[in-house]
């Protein structure tokens, strides 16, 4: 699922090519991405587009005069900019945005239809959309501490909750527990100050990174590579590979359509954290350290 630093490079892509220009009108090639009935779709055709702004994960286009449409990308959807004259449209598109100057594809790959195009008319209304979640990179340590200890936790779950945190999911939440040094299975309540302060700065620093990095990998093109795997992770979809601090095979939890990757040696003292289906399988067998494997 596209996080923080890939929705905040597709709305500056965007907004360079968007903002002051009239949207000609949309096509749906897909019934089931649109979750809202009113207003109608007609209602943003001819407008122009006055803004853009992330909420979490959503995509916000401003039409002006309270009426917003908002793309959830979810898991497998993605955006396309085609300029005109380009006839090689992308795979799985579900709508299109057409503008003078190009047309704005949004995809989904697979058939599990989770994204969603969504209109509302109103603050109001486009708040409702928003899970609450604090903002990691403007949050200063006290509110961000007050979010983290809201309730008792993982440090996985607490860092992917909506809820307290806007725009962290599963890739970067690996990338920042890494870079904090801390085992994604710790619970908040037991987070002491100095680790709390660690994964503060871990956070911010992860995700500033990595905003700039495919930022400047975009450059003035549009995002068109938005992927959770990338070569330069240091754990995250690289499970048995080594760690780039200690060289340790990295590790990984297996839990419903996720995985959570770690290392023992740099997150745990070494610690391998018990995979639920693989560790009822093997019982004694399982191994209990990094040494042990």
């Amino acid at each position: 699922m596209p996080e923080l630093p890939d929705v905040t490079v597709y709305v500056e892509a965007l907004e360079r090519r968007v903002v002051g220009q009239a949207l000609v009108g949309v096509r749906l090639a897909s019934p089931f991405v649109l979750r809202s009935f009113d207003p109608p779709l007609a209602a943003i055709e001819g407008r122009i587009v006055r803004g853009l702004r992330r909420i979490g994960k959503r995509i916000v286009l401003d039409f002006g005069d309270g009426l917003y449409a908002v793309i959830h990308l979810m898991i497998a959807g993605r955006l396309h900019w085609r300029g005109p004259g380009e006839k090689n449209k992308p795979q799985g598109i579900v709508a299109s945005f057409e503008f003078a100057n190009g047309t704005l594809h949004f995809t989904e790959a697979g058939t599990r239809k989770r994204a969603s195009l969504t209109l509302v008319r109103g603050e109001e209304a486009l708040a409702a959309l928003d899970p609450g979640g604090i903002e990691p990179l403007a949050a200063p340590f006290e509110a961000f501490e007050a979010a983290l200890r809201r309730e008792n936790h993982t440090l996985k779950r607490a860092l992917t909750d909506p809820r307290l945190f806007s725009g962290i999911g599963n890739a970067y939440s690996d990338e920042i527990l890494h870079a904090a040094r801390l085992s994604p299975l710790k619970l908040t309540k037991s987070l002491g100050d100095e680790e709390a302060r660690r994964l503060h700065k871990a956070t911010r620093e992860t995700l500033a990174s990595w905003t700039d990095i495919l930022r400047a990998e975009a450059a003035a093109r549009f995002p068109e590579k938005v992927t959770a795997f990338r070569p330069g992770m240091a754990v995250h979809g690289r499970y048995k590979e080594p760690c780039p601090v200690c060289g340790s095979p990295v590790q990984r939890i297996v839990y419903a359509e996720n995985e959570c990757n770690y290392c023992a040696s740099c997150q745990t003292g070494g610690k391998l954290l018990a995979d639920r289906s693989l560790s009822r399988l093997l019982k004694d067998d399982w191994p209990k350290t990094i040494d042990d494997l």
